[in-house]
């Protein structure tokens, strides 16, 4: 197996889990149960599956229950990035949590769960990484592997692995798990205050240097309460 490309990544909790209602009325979108513990424990112990030694959370909405939730815990240790103040988004999240944050870092959101291929998504970006091309490589399933999923699809990846986006209205044939390997050189020349990662993925698609790996396994988006069951009881069948 080859080596991590990273020992840290960053984990994606602050959002207002808005889709998620009823269940965030009173608890953020990263403590909701599937298959009996939060969502932000599955991207946790995907982490220290894979021998991740660090990760930094953000926080902003009911944050002192993350904090509360991940206090002491053992591997990966967790350090707060925190928003309370003002909501980032996912691009000015990562830039506000850069000091933290070595050069590369994996990133993922909290609200996937993912049953790994043959190799760990972790282990398989950190095979395909080319820190000289690259200023970051994302993690893409193609539709049979994506499951709770509606959408058209989010990129094509050429012969070479670089990244194109869907050109409406056309299906594209991969979508975003993500989860992604990150070159602190994407953050350069940032704006400030809260702003999405697409911002810094059209410059680098536009520079060339964003590239894809197709994920082997099943991948869950668990956005929304309806999403839960499907889940558990995919789950439970494996």
């Amino acid at each position: 197996m080859s080596k991590l490309a990273s020992d840290t990544a960053m984990v994606l909790a602050a959002g207002m889990g808005k889709r998620m209602r009823p269940l965030t009325a009173t608890q953020p979108k990263p403590m909701v149960r599937v298959a009996g513990k939060p969502l932000l424990d599955h991207a946790l112990d995907k982490l220290a599956d894979a021998g991740i030694a660090r990760a930094v959370v953000n926080v902003h909405y009911l944050a002192d229950a993350i904090e509360a939730h991940v206090q002491g815990r053992g591997t990966p240790s967790v350090t707060i990035s925190d928003e309370r103040e003002l909501l980032l988004e996912t691009g000015g999240g990562m830039v506000k949590a850069a000091d933290q944050l070595p050069d590369p870092f994996f990133c993922l959101n909290s609200d996937n769960i993912w049953l790994d291929g043959p190799v760990d998504a972790f282990h398989d970006l950190s095979a395909h990484w080319d820190a000289d091309r690259m200023d970051a490589l994302l993690l893409l399933v193609p539709h049979k592997g994506a499951h709770n999923f509606r959408g058209l699809g989010d990129f094509h990846l050429d012969a070479h692995g670089k990244v194109r986006r869907r050109v409406r209205p056309r299906v594209a044939p991969y979508v975003f798990t993500g989860i992604q390997l990150v070159a602190k050189r994407l953050l350069e020349g940032a704006p400030e205050g809260p702003f999405s990662t697409n911002l810094l993925w059209d410059k680098a698609i536009a520079a060339g240097r964003l590239y894809g790996v197709p994920f082997t396994g099943q991948w869950f988006e668990v956005g929304t309460p309806q999403s839960i069951a499907p889940t558990e009881a995919a789950l439970s069948d494996r």
